[in-house]
């Protein structure tokens, strides 16, 4: 493999930006094949950048279903996008450069500290083999797990099955080949198995991040968690309890989700859904058929989603947690926000703020068109649409029903979404601005007075 260059011009965003572009671009060209697609035609140029997009950002939005369209070929490209994207091109490139013991260069080690979340270069090689090793050996129990649920039911299929849903789960995806059960079922046939429980676990495990995982492995050793495994595995703990009381509640006597289920199916698929919810896109449940009520729960969780450094999307637990507190601490008074008797950066808040209003407004945006492009057979409610495209900026891949529906408009508009919703609303950003019209920091600036609130 040839050793990645770029120039200390070159902004690392834009660099990881570029590499899950080109996987996008790549895993198109690929699916468009007609040994791809079961009916032996190419597939069609937007459903292939639609599927390959959805895989490379580990969504799990579909506008085919990946069983019935696709055939074994086009199943393992879905399947290796999937595992680029959950764990980056570049993390993956730079990986199997130190594999073949090529030496990482001051610049190329900047952008695997961007790309590992390190906390400097030192650190960087070291999470870089740790990523790769803790993902597979994830993903491989994972599987063996799923084998005694899949292979009786499917023979040998079962064995492919069984992987590719734990590489889906584990990197929250959401792809599955469980079509044979119904178009588009998911889990749905599962609420009374041990497959649902496997399946949020490898959720659970891919949405912490992998500094917060790493740091559980050395525990033992430390006795001891850093502040941010604290936070995220606090933040983490809540939502999935407010999550799951609140999908029972909302949805125990509704007979199209829970009510028809058995008291031990009605929690499994409520704390499922929970844990999906948050970024994963399976579902054991016609989430069509939830009330509104449960859909904004829903949207709010997909709002939020996982753990910084994971395989999950959203805006991340800790951005809100730093959100919620800097509120808190101005109505106590306090001039920093503080989180656990620890002052914030003010970077770390003001970069938290722009975070979630740009992700907000991106939100609204996709969600307008959607509403306003969208006229086939009914109309597209506002809560639907708002579902559907935070969905895909989440990189969660629930649907109400509106991709299937939707027009190129509205699904050219949702590509892009979850491209920027897996880069991160900021990356992005500094992705299209790195190197224009830089700020002297040492400049200063005069005040402005102005009034808020």
């Amino acid at each position: 493999m040839p050793k990645m260059q770029f120039s200390l011009s070159t902004s690392p965003a834009r660099v990881i930006a570029g590499s899950f572009l080109g996987v996008i671009l790549t895993g198109t060209l690929v699916l468009m094949l007609p040994a791809c697609a079961k009916s032996g035609h190419a597939t069609p140029f937007f459903d292939a950048l639609f599927t390959a997009t959805s895989a490379t950002c580990v969504t799990g939005l579909v506008v085919v279903d990946t069983y019935t369209h696709w055939t074994f070929l086009g199943q393992g490209v879905i399947l290796a996008l999937i595992q680029i994207g959950g764990l980056g091109l570049v993390t993956l490139t730079l990986f199997f450069n130190l594999l073949l013991r090529r030496r990482l260069g001051l610049r190329t080690l900047r952008l695997a500290q961007e790309s590992t979340s390190a906390s400097n270069f030192e650190d960087a090689p070291r999470l870089l083999r740790g990523i790769v090793g803790i993902s597979l050996a994830v993903e491989g129990i994972g599987a063996i797990l799923f084998l005694p649920a899949f292979v009786p039911r499917y023979g040998r299929e079962g064995i492919f099955i069984s992987v590719f849903t734990s590489i889906s789960a584990f990197c929250n995806a959401g792809f599955d080949l469980l079509g044979r059960e119904g178009a588009y079922s998911s889990l749905i046939h599962y609420n009374g198995s041990y497959v649902l429980l496997v399946a949020a676990v490898l959720v659970i495990v891919g949405g912490l991040g992998f500094m917060v995982l790493f740091d559980l492995l050395g525990w033992r050793k430390k006795k001891k968690l850093s502040f941010h495994s604290r936070v995220v595995l606090l933040s983490t703990a809540c939502l999935l309890l407010a999550g799951t009381v609140g999908f029972a509640a909302l949805e125990w006597n509704n007979p199209a989700t829970l009510g028809g289920l058995p008291l031990w199916q009605k929690l499994n698929a409520a704390f499922f859904q929970s844990v999906s919810t948050r970024t994963a896109g399976f579902n054991s449940i016609d989430l069509a058929s939830m009330g509104e009520v449960t859909k904004l729960l829903s949207i709010g969780l997909m709002f939020i989603g996982a753990a910084p450094g994971s395989t999950g999307g959203g805006i991340k637990v800790t951005t809100v947690a730093v959100v919620l507190m800097t509120a808190v601490s101005v109505a106590r008074g306090y001039e920093d926000t503080v989180i656990m008797k620890r002052k914030i950066k003010r970077q770390t808040v003001n970069k938290a703020l722009t975070v979630v209003l740009t992700g907000f407004l991106v939100i609204l945006l996709v969600s307008g068109v959607i509403v306003y492009t969208t006229h086939k057979g009914a109309t597209v409610s506002a809560v639907d649409a708002l579902f559907e495209s935070t969905s895909a900026f989440a990189t969660v891949g629930l649907t109400a029903g509106i991709t299937g529906i939707a027009n190129l408009p509205s699904r050219l508009l949702l590509i892009v979404t979850m491209f920027v919703g897996r880069i991160g609303p900021v990356a992005f950003l500094m992705s299209l601005t790195a190197g224009a019209g830089r700020v002297n920091k040492k400049r200063v600036m005069p005040e402005g007075q102005i009034q808020v609130g």
